[in-house]
């Protein structure tokens, strides 16, 4: 009777409102590490997602595929591409008549990821050695000094359309060929008339968390103007100085430079510390895990 009492007890115990608020602009799904940094630090999570992820599964994007994995230095541009390669290699390697080899990496190869996220899901599927740049930028990737000079060589480039525009002519402008594979695609998603309402109502301080500009485009260009006004007042956190630059440039006043995309960088304390009257809560504990 004492625990059901003291359920109901805690049930009717008001929920404090959040301090704070990021808002995402990350595919549908992918919301959670974000949320989840949210969320121990006292705020809560505005979901404006402009698009969906789909893996491209045809004919065409394998053969596609098995051209770039054929090329000596091969590039992933994101988490998603990652997937979406293990998956196509998965599925061409199920099938009658397979067109790429069983292994996805030879000896002789370079792979290489725009960041430590991606990075660490070519690890997860085999690539075990993989570089990446520690700025995780297309700009980082370009400064590698193994990608400076590529003449009589080829470059795999596995990314989405639209994605990294300026890696394919920076590598032809160094003499590679580019072996490009669009094996992902983002399909644009009307935004959540609930995500709308909260912006237009927003209570507390915000921060947009930027790590592409085309999403912020997309969203923009979805938003009637009231609530595009009101995205426009809230602080940025760009994953690099091009993204910042580009945030401005559509009217965005309040705009710093994390340390990167991931969502830790994005919403790292000393961002978050720079959000006008908002009271950051201690971190509560992260329970153990064998990954820790």
């Amino acid at each position: 009777m004492r625990t059901l009492c003291e359920a109901d007890r805690m049930s009717r115990t008001p929920r404090q409102p959040p301090r704070w608020y990021v808002i995402s602009l990350r595919p549908s799904d992918e919301h959670e590490a974000l949320r989840a940094i949210a969320k121990r630090y006292g705020g809560a999570l505005i979901e404006l997602s402009p698009w969906s992820v789909h893996t491209h599964n045809n004919a065409t994007t394998r053969r596609a595929l098995a051209d770039a994995l054929d090329a000596t230095h091969i590039v992933v541009t994101s988490p998603n591409a990652a997937h979406a390669l293990h998956d196509l290699h998965a599925a061409d390697q199920r099938s009658d008549a397979p067109s790429m080899r069983s292994t996805l990496r030879r000896m002789d190869q370079h792979w290489y990821a725009v960041g430590a996220s991606t990075a660490a899901r070519l690890r997860a599927i085999g690539i075990d050695e993989v570089a990446s740049p520690e700025r995780m930028t297309s700009e980082g990737l370009l400064d590698l000094p193994s990608l400076q000079r590529l003449h009589g060589s080829s470059v795999g480039l596995i990314t989405a359309p639209g994605g990294r525009g300026v890696l394919a002519p920076a590598f032809e402008a160094r003499g590679a060929r580019v072996l490009r594979a669009d094996i992902y695609r983002r399909e644009p998603s009307i935004l959540s008339r609930f995500a709308i309402a909260q912006v237009i109502g927003l209570d507390a301080p915000a921060v947009l968390a930027l790590s592409s500009g085309e999403a912020l485009q997309q969203v923009l260009a979805q938003l009637p103007d009231d609530a595009a006004a009101r995205l426009r007042g809230v602080n940025v956190s760009a994953a690099s100085e091009r993204l910042a630059d580009l945030a401005r440039s559509l009217g965005f006043a309040e705009v710093a430079v994390a340390a990167g995309p991931r969502p830790e960088d994005l919403l790292d304390p000393a961002v978050l510390a720079l959000l006008p009257g908002a009271t950051l809560t201690e971190p509560e504990p992260r329970a153990s895990s064998e990954d820790d």
